[in-house]
C-alpha cells in the first residue's frame, strides 16, 4: 500500500482489520500508504524472539527489529550477507506451503535494508559501490523501484485501518501467472512484479481510496471488460484479467505503454519493468519479493502490518 495512487484492482480469504497504531506498515495501488520497499525503521510492537532463531548452519537470523546498517561499508556487508543466505534459504524450501522462518526473516531484512537505502541515495551509492557486479545491479534495481513508488505514496492517518491476510502459497500463484502468460503472451514475471506493486501478493485486502479492488487492483469497470465474469477478489482470475487488460493495452509487444495503461505513472511502469528483470535474471526473486511484507507510510512515520512479529 505505498506504491502510487491508481490502479485497476485486489483480494479475498479471513482478512483481519488491522489499525496502523496498533501495528505497523503497507503499500499497493491506490491506497495512500507506502509498500514497495524503501525504510529502515523497525516496525511497531515488533517483539525480539525469547530464542535468538539461526539458519541451518548455526548462524543468527536478524530479528523482525533489527537494526538496518546506516554507513555504506557496513550496509555493503550485511546486504550482501543477507541475499546470499536467503537465496540459500530459498533453494532449501520446498516451495510449498507457508515460507520457512529463516526466508522469511532474511527477506524481511533485506527488504528492510532497501527501503533505507531508497531514501539515502548517497550512502545507498556508496554501499553497492562495493558490492559483486550482480548483487550491486539486483540492489539498484530493487532500490530504484522503491524509491519512484515511495514517491507516488502519501502518509495517512496512524488511525487508519487496512484489512490484510497471509498471502495465497507461491507455488499456487506461480501458477496462475504461468497459465496467464501461456493464454494471453504477457510475461508471468510482470504480471508478479504487478500484484507485488499493488497488493504484496494479495496481503492488502482493503478497496485502494479510488474503489480498486482484488489482488491486482481493478476498478469496477475496468473489471466489467476486462474480468471475463470473474470473481475481482478471485488471484487466479484476477491475475488471467491482468493479463487480458494488459495485452488489450500493448503487451506484449510494447509493455511501457501496457503497464502506463495500467497505472498512469512513469514511476510506476519503472518499478513493474525493474522488478519484473530481477525475476528475469534469477527465478530465486520471485521467492524473495513474495517474502517482502506490507508497509504503509503515516503522519507518524512508517509501520509495518504484515510478517514476522
Amino acid at each position: 500500500m505505498e506504491e502510487r495512487q491508481h490502479c485497476p484492482r485486489r483480494p479475498a480469504r479471513a482478512a483481519a482489520a488491522v489499525t496502523i497504531a496498533a501495528l505497523s506498515g503497507i503499500a499497493a495501488c491506490g491506497v495512500p500508504a507506502a509498500s514497495g520497499g524503501a525504510a529502515g525503521s523497525a516496525p511497531a510492537r515488533t517483539a525480539t524472539p525469547a530464542a535468538t532463531p539461526q539458519t541451518s548452519s548455526g548462524e543468527k537470523l536478524p530479528a523482525p527489529g533489527a537494526a538496518v546498517p546506516k554507513d555504506a561499508t557496513r550496509m555493503a556487508a550485511a546486504l550482501r550477507k543477507t541475499t546470499t543466505a536467503l537465496h540459500a534459504a530459498i533453494d532449501r524450501w520446498s516451495k510449498k506451503g507457508e515460507p520457512p522462518q529463516d526466508v522469511q526473516l532474511l527477506a524481511l531484512y533485506q527488504q528492510r535494508i532497501y527501503r533505507h537505502a531508497a531514501r539515502n541515495s548517497e550512502v545507498a551509492s556508496q554501499a553497492f559501490a562495493r558490492l559483486p557486479a550482480a548483487l550491486a545491479a539486483q540492489a539498484k534495481d530493487n532500490t530504484a523501484a522503491i524509491r519512484g513508488l515511495l514517491a507516488l505514496a502519501h502518509p495517512v492517518k496512524p488511525s487508519a485501518t487496512f484489512k490484510v491476510a497471509p498471502a495465497r502459497p507461491a507455488a499456487e500463484l506461480l501458477g496462475y501467472f504461468k497459465k496467464a502468460e501461456r493464454r494471453f503472451g504477457v510475461e508471468w514475471e510482470v504480471l508478479a512484479a504487478v500484484m507485488l506493486a499493488e497488493t504484496k501478493f494479495g496481503r492488502v485486502r482493503s478497496a485502494s481510496h479510488t474503489g480498486a479492488q482484488g489482488p491486482m487492483q481493478f476498478m469496477p469497470g475496468t473489471w466489467r471488460a476486462y474480468g471475463m465474469g470473474g470473481d475481482v477478489h478471485d488471484p487466479r482470475d484476477a491475475v488471467m484479467a491482468a493479463a487480458n487488460y494488459l495485452r488489450a493495452s500493448g503487451a506484449p509487444g510494447n509493455y511501457r505503454r501496457a503497464l502506463y495503461a495500467y497505472n498512469h505513472s512513469d514511476a510506476y511502469v519503472n518499478a513493474i519493468l525493474l522488478h519484473a528483470r530481477q525475476i528475469k535474471r534469477d527465478p530465486r526473486n520471485y521467492y524473495v519479493y513474495y517474502n517482502w511484507q506490507v508497509f504503509v507510510l503515516t503522519t507518524a512515520g512508517e509501520r509495518r502490518l504484515t510478517g514476522p512479529r
